[in-house]
């Protein structure tokens, strides 16, 4: 039985709308969780030392995209969707951000704010378009629709104030960082129990059957 049977019959059976997407979502669903507790572990670190040196939050950044960049790439190429370019774009976008910030020498506070801005709206509009996609083929397609649009809400209020204050660029990019985390949690958990829920389902008819 194939993943996307499987979430058929957890949404309302063998007709329930199913795609590519959460069939890919299903098989990676440990990856997703994994990028979200990267993303939360990164917020509460920068939110609990706000006093962090900028050559230290720097090295901290860049570790954390390219973190989150390889996790996502070996997802894409994982889950075997034929939408894995989104998931691969967002990965990119995440490796480059990571490498930009730590083999640029010298960059400056602003060009890491714009660096971040640019990261966070691009893989926002990614997270959306993919959550688009998802919602005719799973439940709880939202919390990735909530994690973009809190990305691009993020990267928007950066580029829109670059004058603002070193510490409230912190605080809103640790917030930022909690938001995603928790959401991504949240997805990978969501897509989990369907998969759990609907093995199970399929184990119990085949014992009845015997």
């Amino acid at each position: 039985m194939t993943a996307s049977t499987l979430s058929a019959r957890v949404r309302g059976g063998p007709n329930a709308p199913t795609g590519p997407l959460a069939d890919a979502l299903h098989r990676v669903w440990w990856t997703v969780m994994l990028r979200g507790i990267a993303a939360l572990l990164f917020g509460i670190v920068v939110l609990a030392w706000p006093g962090l040196a900028f050559a230290t939050l720097l090295v901290m950044f860049g570790v954390f995209c390219l973190a989150d960049g390889v996790i996502g790439i070996w997802a894409a190429i994982s889950g075997g969707s034929d939408h894995r370019w989104l998931q691969l774009v967002w990965a990119l976008v995440s490796v480059g951000a990571g490498l930009a910030t730590l083999l640029v020498p010298g960059v400056t506070a602003l060009a890491l704010l714009f660096y971040i801005g640019a990261w966070a709206v691009t893989s926002g509009v990614l997270q959306i378009v993919s959550a688009i996609q998802l919602r005719r083929e799973i439940e709880g397609e939202w919390l990735l629709m909530l994690n973009g649009l809190l990305a691009v809400v993020f990267g928007l209020l950066l580029f829109a104030r670059p004058g603002a204050g070193a510490m409230a660029i912190v605080t809103i990019l640790g917030v930022f960082a909690i938001a995603s985390g928790v959401a991504l949690i949240l997805l990978g958990w969501r897509a989990r129990s369907f998969l759990h829920a609907a093995t199970s389902g399929e184990q119990q008819r085949k014992s009845a059957r015997a």
